[in-house]
């Protein structure tokens, strides 16, 4: 049996769905299956309104959605008020993740829907991924991770579906950028989400401004960096991100990589990493 066959089978097990969505190519992906399957009256996405969530991946999620022809659902979630997710513990997003999903599932009860769905696939087990247990924990399923599905698999089906977003970057939450142990506020997240679509209109289309205090440190891919720190360039990133109040600018040399900050956590005993 073919993954798609899997998915589809995994679906088609529940009538009716509620898809957690971020509008990015693993929940579009997983959102327009779940359509084709039970049928567009039947399912539901749900997005979480947050700081950590740009107001352009919102619009792009809403107009996925309607493409669809999907009802779409915006619910606020209020990580930012909660300590242990503010301070920037290790595993913050275990406590993001909680919050997000406690809000699905009692919009979900409310709807007399039992099946509650997020789009995590298998490459995601090969990270450090806190919030993984808060999805476990909560009976969220995972039909792509179940149905073995790889970032290559749900980029080549979104591609053969013609979704948009087949080659869509990836880009996680805000508080991705902000190094555990510095706390996490609203003025900070509004900051890099401002530098970055600084980036992007120049020409940038995959960065991370990473957030170390008065410290901005710039990652694009490495076929990028030749381009971006060309002195008329690095100059003008270099005002902008100073207007925004930080006091220094730098570009790491490694390059873009998924998850760089997640390399302090190597460093960490093994009960500073789970959360509890």
């Amino acid at each position: 049996m073919t993954k798609r066959r899997k998915l589809e089978r995994i679906l088609r097990s529940r009538p009716k769905a509620v898809v957690a969505f971020s509008g990015g190519v693993d929940s579009t992906l997983l959102l327009r299956v779940a359509r084709d399957v039970l049928g567009p009256e039947n399912v539901v996405a749900v997005t979480g309104l947050s700081p950590t969530y740009t107001a352009e991946e919102r619009a792009a999620a809403r107009r996925t959605a309607r493409s669809l022809g999907v009802e779409h659902v915006l619910i606020e979630t209020r990580e930012t008020g909660r300590a242990a997710f503010s301070a920037n513990p290790p595993d913050r997003c275990y406590h993001c993740k909680g919050e997000l999903f406690d809000r699905i599932l009692g919009l979900a009860r409310r709807r007399g829907i039992d099946a509650v769905y997020d789009a995590s696939n298998a490459d995601d087990l090969d990270d450090y991924r806190p919030g993984r247990r808060a999805v476990e924990e909560r009976g969220v399923v995972s039909p792509l991770l179940l149905a073995g599905f790889a970032k290559k698999d749900v980029r080549a089906l979104s591609k053969t579906l013609g979704l948009p977003s087949w080659d869509k970057p990836a880009n996680p939450c805000l508080a991705s950028r902000v190094p555990y142990g510095t706390p996490i506020t609203a003025e900070t997240l509004a900051r890099i989400g401002a530098g970055e679509r600084y980036l992007r209109r120049l020409g940038f289309p995959v960065v991370r401004l990473r957030h170390h205090g008065g410290l901005a440190r710039i990652e694009v891919p490495a076929a990028d960096l030749r381009r971006l720190t060309r002195p008329d360039t690095a100059r003008r990133v270099a005002a902008r991100l100073r207007r925004l109040g930080y006091l220094w600018v730098a570009v790491d040399l490694e390059g873009f990589r998924t998850g760089s900050l997640n390399r302090a956590v190597a460093g960490l005993p093994p009960a500073a990493k789970t959360p509890r």
